[in-house]
């Protein structure tokens, strides 16, 4: 007899680090580009999922935006921008997610639905709506582009904090994300200030594709409550130990680090060294669309590092803790983690 596993597709857990356009199930993207008469290119078509050239090169980094692009441009309406929020929910909801806090940026899709104020008022609603239905709440960050001059931030922050609330259907953060290597970090600190002055959860991009010194500026000059990725602070051990002295939580998502050629294998992920640093993690998926694996994956990802079931209990109480989900929802889902881990695992009749 042998035990079978507890599944991490019932672990209840929240997700803090999905985009909104790399959310889409390549269904979705074939369909809307069919519905709109766009063309796809074949690594969208063919063998799911594409393969992606090494990102920390400036080589690999172009075909990545440029398949991410591509699925961006078949978003082209309000049924569009809506179908993606109801089925990123739906997904998580289905990999045990009590909370999603999906990252968009307005400006992307402003010109379908007449500007950024629509097109943010339409993504809170659809997020308003699927939370009424009760199996998993969404939250929304606004996240400026480094490739954009910062100014163009600051006007992202001010739209955010119109909408800040810490609710489902409401602005709870503000980020910064795309190409590490563009932008400087401290142009951007004035409109981390607004989103800060308005109560909202700072969560920029930093140290996936650069070093411990990108999240060093991150931690210096954004003052962040999260940051998404911050993996390779462990090239520098006071970089980790500023992140644990800040308190700061790191959106750890390892298969966007192996599909990105961050790091080779899954097991190159330094999930184990952060964790051992008293870095508190909350894994995420980053953009499903390209890199093949959902929010679930990245806990089986952990589970091949060697966590235990008590360890991957602790990564879903940290994504929960790290979260802006309101209380309700926080302390049923810690109840319930607690009870996952109480479970005594199944046993299989199948010979080991």
């Amino acid at each position: 007899m042998t035990r079978v596993p507890r599944t991490v597709e019932v672990l209840p857990k929240a997700h803090l680090h999905l985009h909104f356009t790399g959310s889409m199930r390549v269904e979705t993207v074939r369909d809307l580009a069919e519905k709109h008469g766009l063309r796809l290119p074949e690594a969208l078509l063919g063998d799911w999922p594409p393969q992606l050239a090494k990102a920390t090169d400036e080589r690999g980094w172009f075909r990545f935006q440029r398949l991410y692009d591509t699925a961006r441009a078949c978003v082209r309406g309000e049924d569009d921008m809506r179908r993606i929020v109801r089925e990123a929910a739906e997904d998580d909801a289905a990999e045990g997610s009590r909370w999603l806090e999906i990252q968009v940026d307005p400006t992307s899709y402003a010109p379908f639905v007449g500007g950024i104020t629509p097109a943010i008022e339409i993504v809170l609603d659809e997020a308003r709506s699927v939370s009424a239905g009760g199996d998993i709440a969404v939250g929304v960050i606004v996240a400026a582009n480094r490739m954009r001059h910062p100014l163009e931030a600051r006007t992202l922050a001010r739209l955010a904090a119109r909408h800040a609330g810490s609710g489902p259907g409401e602005v709870v953060g503000f980020g910064l994300s795309n190409d590490e290597r563009r932008g400087i970090v401290a142009d951007f600190g004035p409109a981390f200030a607004i989103a800060r002055r308005a109560g909202l959860a700072l969560v920029p991009h930093g140290g996936e594709l650069l070093g411990a010194q990108s999240v060093m500026e991150t931690l210096e000059h954004l003052d962040p409550d999260r940051i998404g990725h911050g993996v390779r602070s462990v090239e520098d051990p006071q970089v980790l130990d500023a992140v644990a002295e800040a308190g700061v939580t790191l959106e750890v998502c390892p298969g966007s680090n192996v599909a990105l050629g961050v790091y080779a294998e899954p097991h190159d992920v330094p999930l184990r060294r952060i964790l051992d640093s008293g870095i508190r993690v909350a894994l995420g998926a980053d953009d499903p669309l390209l890199f093949g694996n959902r929010l679930a994956h990245q806990y089986d990802i952990a589970r091949d590092l060697g966590c235990s079931d008590a360890e991957l209990a602790e990564l879903a109480r940290g994504s929960i803790t790290a979260s802006l989900a309101p209380e309700s929802i926080r302390a049923a889902a810690l109840r319930d983690i607690d009870a996952w881990l109480s479970d005594e695992p199944k046993e299989s009749t199948v010979p080991a």
